[in-house]
């Protein structure tokens, strides 16, 4: 297993599942096997706390885990997370909207985190093992799954809680039309899909004048089915860690 000075845990938070590891810092690659569990019907507080509970149950009980108390333990999660905070709640209940979330996990798992919003946490493992590492200027990360993520890296450095899925774009919530729950709830082609990202990396583009586009979620696995169909004037190119960006940024950030 190594030093355990260089692991730490990673735990996503999703409206469909929960899924978390232990992550080695110095790769950002896995060092135990990816524990999924279901997100509990309704997405309610107490429910997702005891379901995170449970999983770090089922890291801990995996024969090459090491000690778990003793690593740091970061927590990503579908919202705007300000101070501890969760200030909206994407695919989860809406009672999570103003909780201290933060301290109940502390509360409830019995140790310090790192809780921060998961789009967030998979632009850092980009930057830190990725697709964003050693780019200059302005990287913008978008998920594309249920909704649609964001994550915007200047130099390196995060800015937070950005939030460009809700952009109104002809006068839809940009997520509402673009994202990939769009494209198989209205049964879209590829290509019909592939116009719609058009209009809202374009978009993107005019506002913020980015030097690089990362894509994760889902459905970056499939990258050549809908990445050369779109044209913009700045690359654009799927996440390296896919769907396991989350847990690998939340245990980076939670290591600092």
């Amino acid at each position: 297993m190594g030093n355990s000075h260089h692991h730490a845990i990673g735990i996503d938070i999703g409206g469909t599942g929960i899924k978390g590891a232990v992550v080695d810092l110095r790769t950002g690659k896995l060092v135990t096997e990816r524990i999924k569990i279901f997100t509990p019907d309704g997405g309610e507080p107490d429910d997702i706390l005891e379901a995170t509970a449970e999983l770090l149950d089922k890291i801990a009980e995996a024969d090459d885990a090491p000690k778990l108390d003793k690593l740091p333990l970061g927590v990503c999660f579908p919202a705007i997370v300000k101070d501890g905070r969760t200030l909206s709640a994407a695919n989860v209940s809406k009672k999570w909207i103003g909780l201290p979330a933060e301290r109940l996990f502390e509360q409830r798992l019995d140790r310090d985190i790192r809780f921060v919003n998961d789009a967030d946490a998979a632009g850092v493992a980009e930057l830190r093992n990725g697709a964003a590492k050693g780019v200059d200027g302005l990287v913008i990360l978008t998920t594309l799954g249920t909704g649609i993520g964001s994550a915007m890296l200047h130099n390196g450095v995060l800015v937070p809680n950005s939030e460009l899925g809700h952009l109104e774009i002809d006068g839809h919530d940009a997520e509402s039309r673009a994202a990939y729950s769009a494209m198989e709830r209205e049964e879209l082609s590829w290509d019909q899909w592939a116009e719609r990202l058009q209009k809202y990396y374009s978009t993107l583009e005019f506002l913020f004048s980015p030097d690089l586009f990362v894509v994760g979620g889902g459905v970056s696995k499939h990258p050549e089915k809908f990445l050369p169909k779109l044209h913009l004037s700045v690359p654009i190119i799927a996440a390296v860690h896919r769907n396991n960006a989350g847990i690998i940024g939340a245990a980076g950030l939670a290591a600092g």
